[in-house]
């Protein structure tokens, strides 16, 4: 019997599941017509540190954990599986797996795009000069005939973050994995292409343009695989998904994984998934993530935009004709830092962390240097506090942490307005560490702009089951969508930026002197 409540029958499909398969937690949401949750679950994700740097996630838990969220959300709903439109899935970026094309079987566990193992390779092919002639062609072309394509090479550089290294790696020191790909039967996917295929039991391999262009492998304006790169890092070119339109039947589940068939409507990437389902569809629009780690998307409609080493272009989400292109910069360690905050027991729950800060008019010159986890500028850069007194307390060293948040928020907006060439609209906030108000406000006065921040802060699964319930004709158009908006708070400017100013001169201080692993 399929989960959920007793079968009566052919029940309308009146409802979309939205899945999102982030960093720390696997999400599911069951959505009405009106975009309100009917139901949800949610379960850990279990990371593997099999070596200092290495973080990986084994493909049989993920898979047990995605199958779970879904079972227990469409239960919790009080609902029946007859009576689900479509499924979207949102997953993690840049984290891969590869499997033998025959056998199904994985060559290694999902390595994910926290992992560090490429992080000397990476750093020998940015200062390479053989990078530095690419940027110079590339510049050089662009200048001459302006053409888009040209952009993302001219700003190319590689980061731990991305698959492509990690990718060489695999092909480097998994004979397995390299005989495979000789043989044609190497097949690699990123977390989305990867339950497509487990959900259709091998029928359908394919990923969707905005997980492919997070790669770093494939090329977002000619939107290809990128075959000059994968020749540079020895990656064959036989060993990628087909890419199709972000929202799109893609098929539908095995009916025994979940009693019956139910249509998979949309992949798409976390980060373009959140842009989309806070409904930032029109060029300037901003989005600001603060979760795992912080993401600022800004979309630039049909353009590209880069700056090299803090921004770079990327493929929001393809809908027949419609290709939606988005500049990105990102900061580390944002709710890492906070999680690690409790779990040393700066405090007891994450929602005393405004109220602690507040209490104390500054951080009496304690900064908080980020490091936690992976940074994309320094992966050798190590956490620190800087400035520790006697007087200091712990309202200090929780204040110092989300105001080292706001200031790294403060100078990707500042690059972001040097570097795209659009006039910025809404800026829009979700994500765990927007529900905090202390970050949410001096953001706001340091960027000296107003936030959005959304009733519901889960935006990656709306975005997924926004994006499904278009392609299943659940809901019309965008402009439905853009109805059903809930702003539970707005932040507006309340000091003047220049009142921070020592605070943040001291840690940008901090920062050039802080200590290196």
């Amino acid at each position: 019997m399929p989960c959920g409540q007793p079968d009566t029958g052919a029940a309308p499909a009146q409802y979309v599941l939205g899945v999102d398969v982030g960093s720390t937690v696997v999400k599911c949401h069951v959505y009405d017509r009106a975009a309100a949750v009917r139901g949800s679950s949610h379960r850990k994700v279990e990371s593997l540190y099999p070596r200092p740097g290495w973080v990986e996630l084994d493909p049989e838990v993920l898979w047990s954990q995605f199958i779970g969220v879904i079972k227990e959300a469409v239960h919790a709903a009080g609902l029946h599986m007859r009576q689900i439109a479509g499924l979207g899935i949102s997953t993690q970026r840049g984290t891969f797996i590869t499997w033998h094309k025959r056998t199904g079987k994985p060559f290694h566990n999902f390595i994910s795009w926290q992992d560090l193992r490429s992080a000397e390779l990476v750093n020998s092919w940015n200062n390479s000069l053989l990078l530095k002639v690419i940027h110079v062609i590339f510049t050089v072309l662009h200048f001459l005939t302006g053409n888009d394509r040209y952009l993302a090479p001219s700003f190319l550089t590689f980061s731990t973050h991305q698959a492509s290294m990690k990718l060489s790696w695999v092909f480097k020191n998994i004979h397995e994995a390299e005989e495979a790909a000789k043989k044609n039967n190497c097949c690699f996917g990123t977390v989305d292409t990867w339950l497509l295929y487990r959900l259709t039991k091998g029928s359908v391999y394919a990923t969707d343009y905005s997980n492919a262009s997070s790669t770093g492998i494939f090329e977002p304006f000619t939107k290809c695989w990128n075959p000059t790169l994968c020749n540079l890092l020895s990656i064959p070119v036989s060993i990628y998904p087909p890419v199709r339109d972000t929202s799109f039947n893609f098929g539908s589940t095995a009916s025994e994984i979940f009693g019956v068939p139910i249509p998979i409507m949309a992949l798409v990437a976390d980060q373009q998934s959140a842009m989309f389902g806070e409904c930032c569809f029109h060029p300037g629009d901003v989005k600001l993530t603060m979760g795992t780690g912080g993401f600022w998307n800004v979309n630039t409609g049909e353009h590209l935009f880069a700056s090299r080493g803090s921004l770079y272009p990327l493929i929001g989400w393809k809908i027949g004709e419609e290709v939606v292109y988005l500049t990105e910069g990102s900061i580390s360690d944002v709710g890492t830092a906070i999680k690690w905050a409790l779990d040393i027991e700066l405090f007891t729950n994450v929602d005393e962390t405004a109220e602690m800060a507040q209490s104390t008019a500054d951080s009496e010159g304690v900064c908080f240097i980020p490091g936690l986890q992976v940074s994309g500028d320094d992966p050798y850069l190590c956490a620190s506090f800087m400035g520790l007194k006697p007087s200091t307390t712990r309202n200090h060293l929780v204040r110092a942490i989300l105001e080292s948040v706001a200031f790294r928020n403060k100078l990707l907006y500042d690059i972001i307005v040097k570097k795209v060439h659009i006039p910025l609209r809404t800026i829009r906030a979700d994500g765990g560490v927007s529900n905090n108000s202390f970050v949410m406000q001096m953001t706001s006065d340091l960027i000296n702009k107003k936030i959005e921040k959304p009733a519901n802060v889960e935006m990656s699964s709306l975005g997924a089951a926004f994006l499904a319930g278009l392609a299943s004709g659940f809901w019309t158009n965008k402009k439905q969508l853009k109805k059903l908006r809930r702003i539970e708070a707005v932040f507006e400017p309340q000091k003047d930026s220049e009142e921070y100013r020592p605070a943040m001169d001291a840690w940008l201080q901090a920062m050039k002197h802080s200590p290196h692993r």
